[in-house]
């Protein structure tokens, strides 16, 4: 894909980040679209909120890596982004929706804080693990650019892996300390369980879906950095949220976190 159209796509999804408006589905205006191109498009639209905005990479994500996620969205392959400063909330915060977000939905992740630089690819699980200084329970708010969170893979990872914004616990915790795949989590929606989870349903383990992230994003030259957030994806399905919502979870053994949408 010429740059030119990698910019104005880049451009468009900026405008309706800013505006809380969506687009069209890009692979239904763009029919030879790769990933690749996808991945261009969504620098081109966090090099906007960085350079316009101000705004700071502080970390990455992985999404759609569960079969529930992947089932609800269509979408049969991981997506990666970004995650700025201006994403991040601290736990108990309200989230206001109107002027922020369009269509969100919530996941109940496990998120690991780095210690040391990681750059792929050759990254392994146990790489991880050594450069992993904490996890932490955390909610990341997805939401999507697109209409009707009608998307394929490009689509996603164009919009930056439909990222709209995470809220991170106050417990973080030595992963040597615990059996991540076998980490159960609990999320509550209004006060009544709405769903469970285990840390396997993230590609069997999360330390394989940051490992993953990790070389796929050093195909493109990208390393994560010491101190950065990795969202590592979603335990439960997706869950929709609308105003006077509120969201905890928790992980046995860790803590939780908690959110209200306003």
């Amino acid at each position: 894909m010429e740059q030119s159209k990698i910019d104005a796509l880049g451009d468009e999804l900026y405008a309706a980040l800013r505006g809380c408006s969506t687009l069209l589905p890009l692979t239904d205006r763009e029919s030879d679209i790769q990933i690749e191109d996808a991945y261009h498009i969504s620098q081109r639209m966090v090099s906007l909120r960085v350079e316009r905005d101000g705004e700071k990479i502080v970390g990455k994500k992985i999404g759609v890596t569960s079969k529930p996620v992947q089932e609800m969205l269509g979408v049969f392959q991981p997506d990666f982004g970004f995650l700025t400063d201006a994403m991040e909330y601290p736990d108990a915060a309200e989230i206001p929706i109107a002027g922020h977000l369009i269509a969100p939905r919530a996941e109940g992740e496990i998120a690991f804080r780095l210690k040391k630089d990681l750059v792929g690819p050759g990254v392994t699980e146990a790489d991880v693990l050594d450069a992993t200084e904490t996890i932490i329970p955390c909610f990341e708010i997805v939401d999507s650019r697109i209409d009707d969170w009608k998307i394929k893979i490009e689509d996603t990872v164009a919009d930056n892996a439909s990222c709209g914004v995470y809220v991170l616990g106050k417990n973080e915790v030595d992963p040597r300390d615990y059996d991540l795949p076998n980490l159960k989590m609990t999320v509550y929606k209004n006060g009544e369980v709405h769903s469970e989870g285990m840390g396997s349903a993230v590609q069997g383990n999360p330390l394989t879906a940051v490992a993953w992230l990790a070389n796929t994003l050093g195909e493109f030259g990208i390393p994560f950095k010491a101190g950065e957030v990795i969202l590592s994806g979603s335990l439960v399905p997706l869950i929709p949220v609308v105003a006077g919502d509120e969201m905890s979870l928790e992980i046995e053994g860790i803590g939780g976190c908690s959110c209200k949408f306003v």
